[in-house]
């Protein structure tokens, strides 16, 4: 059975482009030219890999994004006009698994699409995830995080990074390393990157316990500190 994949996309030239090259790649596509029909196609379909652009009519990308987050996790590529290190982040903090930014070159997208479609095929094989510490749970199964006893939302993105640090309590990763186990060896992007999500994390997590936190090494990178 071949997998579906979803455009959200308003310019049809971008998106019979992408058809195009997703038909050819073994999809079935269905395109949506404005968020508000991209959510419901996202609901009726359930994609397997939605491809979205930011500036949209209706609802722009991240409102899309936010809103098919509430019951899917399904790759989403952000497709984006705009260069700025605002609005990658502010995709990936919503929710996107990566970003690319037009005009792009077909093959690093489908490059990119295949890379995450590997992470994602991973994930769902993976047997249970659920790390627990002093008033922290961490459940990579249903993507929550149980902050001292209440659930805090957190992208799937910063589940992922505050998962594998804790997953090996007091490993320094660099940067690099995050990226590639984190994002995977094909993720584009750059260290900023982790920084952001680092950041976002420690805002949700700061003064909790004093048993753990999550660590700076100077010049290295960052890891989950358990204290003795």
């Amino acid at each position: 059975m071949s997998k579906i994949a979803l455009v959200v996309e308003d310019d049809i030239n971008i998106a019979d482009l992408l058809r195009l090259y997703l038909e050819k790649d073994g999809f079935e596509v269905f395109h949506a030219a404005d968020g508000g029909a991209g959510v419901k196609l996202a609901r009726e379909k359930n994609p397997d890999l939605i491809l979205l652009d930011i500036m949209l009519p209706v609802l722009d990308g991240w409102g899309v994004c936010r809103e098919v987050r509430r019951d899917s996790q399904v790759p989403i590529i952000m497709l984006t006009a705009k260069g700025e290190t605002f609005d990658k982040v502010n995709g990936l903090e919503m929710g996107a698994d990566d970003y690319i930014t037009k005009p792009f070159e077909v093959k690093e997208l489908m490059a990119r699409i295949h890379a995450v479609l590997r992470r994602s095929a991973g994930e769902e094989q993976s047997s249970e995830k659920k790390l627990s510490f002093d008033r922290l749970v961490i459940n990579l199964d249903s993507y929550e995080l149980i902050v001292d006893g209440k659930k805090v939302d957190t992208p799937p993105k910063e589940m992922e990074l505050l998962f594998h640090l804790a997953s090996s309590p007091n490993r320094v990763y660099t940067r690099n390393q995050l990226l590639d186990e984190v994002w995977g060896f094909d993720y584009f992007g750059d260290s900023r990157t982790v920084d952001v999500h680092i950041k976002r994390l420690r805002e949700k997590l700061e003064g909790v316990s004093d048993k753990w936190s999550l660590a700076t090494v100077w010049g290295v990178g960052y890891k989950f500190e358990l204290k003795a």
